[in-house]
């Protein structure tokens, strides 16, 4: 994520903010533009951007309750904005739990799509794709009658991406992460993974790129329910370390590709946010560990590029964190095969890989 400069003040602001803290000019994100925007009055409920006064842009109906910042322009229909009119169920605002959970819950899945939007992704809606566009139902827990909690699934079926709403307590994720056994679980995590089996349906089961991708992510025809269960009765296969960038990313090729777009999403992300500070590392006497992110990482030349520049960073981070007493932020192993596989993802969403088709007829 880049920082953003406001067009009244010069001042520094960042993605998730509503208000400039200096000039106090009323912010909103711009989807097409893909940037944080000054606003300025311009009759209700319509704004002007400060930076171009000709354009008008009315506020995401989810701006109430500070649970959206992006903007509509003037001349759309619709109450709701490029991300928030992909939603079907969310939590109840009328709740302070429910209203808490739906803005961490917005926090994230914004950040998702900036990312989609900066990668320039297919992300059709259900008016647009009825059958499978993109659609997301936050669910709440079943009580049953004796008081016992029985967690929502959060998964995707055909374009409709199920998040569980409690996830985003951080008591709760936290001890979901801590039963599963699990090195990382973060809302955002769950957005991007999700995202991944909608991405793969789109770019490979739909455009035939079925070929391609077997080649690096293995035959995605083994029975998924039958992987899923023996990954977890038996754990995943010795030595998945050098394969897969994690044990759930081993049960089947498709959780592979979902674990690796998340992980392909991560990595741009925070490069971006890294370079935007200007962040660099060069340990005296340690000169291979140097990095420095010189590059737009949403527009790299490849994934090697990315990685040799995500790997030294991240373990920077990383010893950065454990002198806070803090876990690893990046608790993961990129290894050779992995990075094939985020070639594989970083040719596919540029656009890079031909359809089996185009590759019969070459």
């Amino acid at each position: 994520m880049r920082l953003f400069t406001c067009a009244t003040c010069g001042q520094s602001i960042h993605f998730d903010n509503r208000y400039c803290v200096k000039c106090g000019s009323r912010l909103a994100f711009i989807p097409d533009m893909v940037a944080l925007e000054a606003l300025q009055p311009a009759g209700e409920p319509l704004w002007s951007l400060v930076s171009s006064p000709e354009r008008q842009v009315r506020f995401c109906a989810n701006e109430v309750h500070d649970i959206c910042n992006w903007a509509i322009p003037a001349e759309q229909d619709g109450e709701f904005c490029e991300v928030c009119k992909h939603n079907r169920l969310v939590p109840d605002a009328s709740t302070a739990v429910g209203l808490e959970r739906w803005r961490r819950i917005s926090q994230a899945q914004r950040h998702l799509f900036y990312s989609l939007l900066r990668l320039r992704l297919p992300v059709p809606d259900r008016l647009q794709d009825p059958q499978s566009g993109l659609v997301f139902d936050f669910l709440v827990d079943e009580v049953t009658p004796d008081g016992n909690i029985i967690p929502a699934m959060t998964g995707h079926e055909e374009g409709l991406i199920a998040i569980r709403a409690a996830e985003a307590d951080d008591a709760t994720r936290e001890q979901v992460r801590s039963n599963m056994n699990e090195p990382y679980r973060t809302m955002l995590g769950h957005f991007r993974h999700e995202t991944g089996h909608f991405i793969w349906n789109k770019l490979v089961r739909d455009a035939n790129r079925f070929e391609a991708f077997r080649a690096v992510f293995g035959d995605e025809t083994q029975d998924y329910a039958e992987a899923l269960e023996r990954n977890y009765q038996s754990g995943p296969p010795e030595g998945w370390q050098e394969n897969y960038i994690s044990t759930y990313a081993a049960s089947h090729p498709w959780e592979d590709f979902a674990e690796c777009f998340a992980h392909y999403l991560h990595i741009i992300d925070t490069l971006e946010t890294a370079g935007s500070f200007g962040m660099a590392i060069e340990p005296e006497g340690h000169k291979e560990m140097a990095a420095e992110v010189e590059f737009d990482p949403y527009k790299a030349r490849s994934a090697e590029q990315l990685v040799s520049v995500w790997v030294p960073l991240s373990v920077a981070m990383n010893s950065i964190h454990r002198s806070m007493g803090q876990g690893d932020l990046y608790p993961f192993v990129v290894t050779p095969v992995v990075t094939a596989k985020l070639q594989f993802i970083h040719e596919l969403v540029h656009g890079d890989i031909s359809t089996d088709q185009a590759r019969l007829a070459g």
